[in-house]
């Protein structure tokens, strides 16, 4: 682990590979998992804020699951997460080429609505966790996306990397470029055990 600020940074950002490999995951990660997609307090007021807009990006069952549960819904841990269809994939989801994908995230690349898909996805592989004055990144390893470890390592993109824009949407780009700093001194010791 690694300490930034009021961060912990697992070395893991830095040592494992990650890029999305839609054609080969599907997009899953939308589809499977205990309950939806995990929620900030301000992206549950944004979703209840502009429903109609994503309404038009969202589909049918989509549509009903939101409108008989709720723009989002508490899950079993007590979290605040996207509600989801018939217990499988998130209401927000839209299936293109049988993909999954976000409509919120396809609402904010055309201008519909001001915000992009959910923190949480939006960090995956990424899992934050709150540790009283502290904050701790860690990446977590779920089977369906074997597919983008093999990418990054094929492509040698460490995980933090290919998570640059999220990072710099959640905690600024000094923190990213402490990154970077990070990593160049895990790679100097790297090269220098060798």
């Amino acid at each position: 682990m690694i300490q930034i600020g009021n961060k912990i940074v697992s070395r893991d950002l830095f040592e494992e590979h990650f890029v999305c490999d839609l054609h080969r995951c599907m997009g899953n990660c939308c589809v499977y998992g205990d309950s939806g997609a995990p929620l900030e307090e301000e992206e549950t007021k944004l979703l209840e804020k502009h429903q109609a807009e994503l309404s038009c990006y969202m589909r049918a069952d989509g549509i009903r699951a939101v409108r008989t549960q709720g723009v989002w819904v508490i899950d079993h841990d007590g979290e605040k997460v996207t509600p989801l269809v018939d217990h499988e994939e998130c209401a927000y989801a839209v299936f293109e080429d049988g993909i999954a994908r976000c409509s919120i995230e396809i609402a904010f690349r055309e201008g519909a609505v001001p915000f992009r898909k959910p923190v949480s996805c939006h960090l995956y592989p990424v899992r934050i966790s709150k540790l009283n004055n502290a904050i701790a990144l860690n990446y977590h390893r779920w089977s369906i996306c074997e597919p983008a470890r093999l990418l990054g390592k094929k492509e040698s993109i460490p995980v933090f990397r290919f998570l640059k824009d999220a990072l710099i949407r959640v905690f600024g780009k000094s923190f990213y470029d402490e990154l970077e700093s990070v990593y160049r001194e895990i790679k100097k010791e790297t090269t220098q055990s060798i």
